[in-house]
C-alpha cells in the first residue's frame, strides 16, 4: 500500500479525534482526497479502507463514507471483574456500558465433552463433560462480543448457572453460592484475523480484525472453575487496564 494512502488516514484519523469530524458526518470522498492531496484515485480508496477497517468510519452505498457513530466500549478488565460489582447483583457488563443498552442473543446452555485445551485450563480428567453457555452481545444493535463460558458439570449441574438466566449477579454470583467463588482471575489476549464464520458472527466490515480473549476464574484454593472464551470486535473496543506499583 502506498505511504500516502497511510498519511491521508492519518489526517483523517486526527480530524476525526479532534472533533473537526464528528459522528455521522461525512468523510470526504475519493474525489476530494485527490484534489486535496494530489493523489490517484486509488490511494484515495485505501485511505478511506483504512479507517473503515480500524472501525472509524462506515461505508453507506451510493452515499459515501461516514464517521461512526458508535462510540467505542472501553473494557477495563479490573473494573469488571471486581467483586464489588458482580457481587452485589450487577452485570460485569455494567462496568463497560454504564447506561448504554446491550442484549444477549443466540444463548444456548448445554452439557458436553469440552475441547481439549478447555479441559487442560479446568484440571478435568479424560470425558469429564463441562456446561457450555454460549451466547453474543450487541450493543446499541450491533454484534459486538461471542463468548462461550465453560464450568464443571460435577459442580453447577443442579444450579441456577445451567439456566438461561442464573440470576443477579450473573455465574459468579451463583458460583458464590455454591462455595466457589472466583478471587482470581488470569486472562490471554491475542490479535488476529477472523473467519469468514466470525465475520458474519460479529458483522465485521472486511479487513476487521478480532481480538481472542482466555479468561480463567479460579477458587480460593487456587482451582480453575470456570473458562471463558470471548472474540471481540477490535474496531469498537479500548482495551484499558488500571496498575499500580
Amino acid at each position: 500500500m502506498a505511504e500516502t494512502a497511510r498519511q491521508i488516514a492519518d489526517d483523517l484519523r486526527a480530524r476525526i479525534s479532534s472533533g473537526e469530524l464528528t459522528p455521522g458526518d461525512r468523510v470526504p470522498g475519493e474525489p476530494a482526497l485527490v484534489r486535496e492531496y494530489g493523489v490517484a484515485k486509488e490511494t484515495a480508496r485505501r485511505a478511506l479502507t483504512l479507517l473503515v477497517d480500524e472501525g472509524l468510519a462506515v461505508r453507506r452505498r451510493g452515499s459515501g463514507t461516514y464517521v461512526r457513530e458508535f462510540r467505542p466500549i472501553p473494557r477495563v478488565a479490573n473494573k469488571r471483574l471486581a467483586q464489588d460489582g458482580w457481587g452485589a447483583g450487577k452485570s460485569i457488563w455494567d462496568a463497560d456500558l454504564g447506561d448504554r443498552q446491550y442484549t444477549v442473543t443466540d444463548l444456548q446452555v448445554y452439557e458436553s465433552e469440552p475441547p481439549r485445551q478447555v479441559a487442560k485450563l479446568l484440571e478435568l480428567d479424560e470425558g469429564e463433560p463441562v456446561v457450555v453457555r454460549s451466547r453474543r452481545y450487541v450493543v446499541e444493535g450491533e454484534p459486538v462480543q461471542q463468548a462461550t463460558s465453560y464450568l464443571p458439570a460435577k459442580d453447577v449441574r443442579e444450579s441456577p448457572i445451567t439456566q438461561e438466566n442464573p440470576g443477579e449477579g450473573g455465574i459468579y454470583g451463583r458460583l458464590a453460592d455454591l462455595g466457589l467463588k472466583p478471587v482470581r482471575f488470569t486472562e490471554e489476549l491475542r490479535a488476529r484475523m477472523p473467519s469468514q464464520e466470525e465475520s458474519s458472527l460479529l458483522a465485521l466490515s472486511a479487513g476487521t480484525p478480532v481480538v481472542e480473549i482466555c479468561r480463567v476464574a479460579f477458587t480460593a484454593n487456587g482451582r480453575p472453575i470456570e473458562v471463558n472464551q470471548m472474540l471481540l470486535d477490535a474496531g469498537v473496543y479500548v482495551m484499558r487496564y488500571h496498575l499500580e506499583s
